[in-house]
């Protein structure tokens, strides 16, 4: 009987959450910060034992996020932006504990390109000496369908060919991973830097493509999409990496097109 009549209690307690609003307000805030890259707002809503196990399985503690933050250069006109919205909060306390769980949306906008991303978020809040503050948080990453993913990526491809070919160099370091490597006909691999370089020069010019023909497969958070530069006689095949900020492409390979 008793252990029927805690559960009742537990139960009631949660359902109750009188500290609901002022939960919501403090994640509200976080997100708004964490959108702004605030290292003074994650430290304010991380407990110093915080265990954050992320989307990509990797745990972290809250030193390593704030230092993270510190060390980051600030950001540049046309980077890609990430705004983190909460949507579905439901939440569940326990006198001085509780769970918050909520739908975090993702939103990004690379140079135009916008994609949203979906995570199942839950954090674990302790109330210590009146102020709340996470002890444990998990990110879950929703799984995306595959007509959803392949028109992100085809928007990704679009945006890529534009800024080869008018050449964007901005446009392009905001579509491609930083450790891009373009792996030509001749046989020699050429880094982003390089690339970026030669585009402006004038040294390398791209034709526009045949944005009709390109061919995307999926497998998981990585694509490989096929196509032609027509005019060139080329033919090209890019992967693309999903992050939280969208799709990256991460290689191009181009040879000769077969007659």
């Amino acid at each position: 009987m008793a252990i029927v009549i805690l559960i009742a209690a537990c139960s009631a307690f949660a359902q109750t959450a009188p500290d609901a609003a002022e939960l919501t307000r403090l994640l509200n805030e976080f997100l708004a910060g964490a959108s702004r890259g605030d290292a003074a707002v994650h430290e304010r809503f991380w407990a110093d034992d915080l265990i954050y196990t992320r989307s990509a399985g990797r745990r972290t503690t809250k030193a390593d996020i704030v230092r993270e933050l510190r060390n980051a250069p600030p950001p540049k006109p046309g980077e890609p932006t990430t705004i983190y919205t909460a949507e579905d909060i439901r939440i569940q306390q326990y006198g001085d504990t509780a769970v918050v769980a909520f739908r975090l949306v993702a939103t990004s906008d690379s140079a135009g390109t916008k994609s949203v991303a979906n995570l199942l978020n839950s954090g674990t809040f302790v109330k210590r000496n009146g102020k709340w503050q996470v002890v444990n948080w998990q990110s879950t990453r929703m799984p995306r369908t595959e007509k959803e993913s392949k028109k992100e990526v085809a928007d990704a491809v679009q945006a890529l060919h534009l800024s080869l070919t008018t050449p964007d160099m901005s446009k392009l370091k905001s579509l491609v991973d930083a450790d891009f490597v373009w792996t030509r006909q001749d046989g020699q691999a050429i880094a982003l830097k390089r690339l970026s370089d030669d585009l402006a020069s004038g040294q390398v010019k791209f034709t526009r493509p045949d944005t009709n023909t390109f061919v995307i497969s999926l497998y998981g958070d990585t694509a490989v999409v096929r196509g032609e530069f027509e005019a060139q006689r080329m033919v090209y095949t890019l992967t693309f990496v999903n992050q939280i900020g969208g799709w990256k492409a991460v290689a191009m390979h181009t040879s000769a097109r077969p007659n």
